[in-house]
Order: structure tokens, then sequence, then C-alpha cells
């Protein structure tokens, strides 16, 4: 009788350790990020993607921070164990009710202005480097080598001189991305 009691009250005991969470709740996250945004998935603006249920974070004593938009993307992180993850928004906004008007006489081609080329970023501004597709991304911060417009092809590095450089794409001031991924 007192060992079918100690086995008892060792599984009662045993309940609440085994009832603790063992990794974050990705759909908590998923709810942060769409109410700091202000945008549900997949709406102008909110994520693009839920969080990639492959992550096994490990569970925040406090509520996350959701910070952003920063980059086309929101951040999550625990400060308190030190974990960080970004989250990719989707483009635009609100759209504007737009009436039609009447068609636009035609220009001849050469009085067109010339598409903008101004320098977003600069030599030697830090940049963050992105990789990834609609799902997942993946970022660094690193040093411009080149001067660089929107859609321009420039040299990147990270903080060490002595590495070779990566060639990204300028997407927006402090923002180049790795070309050749789809969905970005």
């Amino acid at each position: 009788m007192a060992a079918l009691a100690a086995i008892l009250a060792a599984a009662l005991a045993a309940g609440p350790a085994m009832a603790q969470q063992r990794f974050e709740n990705l759909d908590r996250l998923d709810s942060l990020v769409a109410m700091t945004v202000g945008a549900n998935l997949g709406q102008p603006g909110g994520p693009v993607a839920p969080i990639d249920r492959r992550l096994k974070l490990a569970p925040c004593p406090s509520t996350p921070n959701v910070e952003g938009p920063v980059f086309g993307a929101a951040i999550v992180k625990c400060d308190a164990l030190g974990w960080r993850i970004r989250v990719p928004l989707s483009t635009g906004g609100v759209q504007a009710n737009v009436t039609p008007v009447a068609a636009p006489v035609a220009r001849p081609v050469a009085a067109r202005p010339a598409p903008s080329r101004d320098i977003v970023v600069k030599r030697g501004d830090p940049v963050q480097l992105v990789a990834g597709g609609a799902l997942f991304q993946v970022s660094r911060l690193m040093v411009a080598d080149e001067d660089g417009a929107i859609g321009a092809m420039i040299r990147v590095r990270g903080e060490d001189k002595k590495a070779a450089p990566v060639l990204a794409q300028v997407v927006e001031t402090g923002l180049v991305k790795i070309p050749g991924f789809k969905d970005y």
C-alpha cells in the first residue's frame, strides 16, 4: 500500500512538470505579429505566411516583443532568452478607392521621364542582407562596398575586410537581397 501511495504521489508531482510547455507556442506568436502590424495573414501589410512550424523555440518566460515593420518584416524576440526571428510581411497597404478617368493622351517615348536612379545605399553603409522565399528568410548585417540604386547589383561583405564579398541586389534603403530566390 505504501508503494502504491508513493507511485501516486510521484505521478501527481510530475503532472505539472509534464504540463509545462516544451516549446514556444507559434500560434501565439502569429497572433502577436498580426496584432502589432494591424493586418492578418495574407492581407496587405500582414504576414506573408505563418511562422515555420519546424521552429522549436524555447518558451519565453514573458510575452515576446514584436517590432516592425522593419525592412519588410516584423521582428519577434524574447529578450530574456535571446532568441529573435524575422516574419516577412506582404507589401502594400490599404488600397484607396480609385475612380476611372479618361485615358491619357499618348506621348512620344522621348518625352517620358527616365526612372529614378537615386543612390539609396552608399559605400560603407550598414545593410541587411536577406536570402529566402515567401515562407522562410535568413538575414545578416553586412557593409556595402559600393553605391547602389534600387534594383542595382552591389558587393557587400561582413565586418571582416578579408572575407570575400557577396553580390546582392538593392531592394530599398538599407536592405539588399541575394538574387535567385523565388517568391521574395
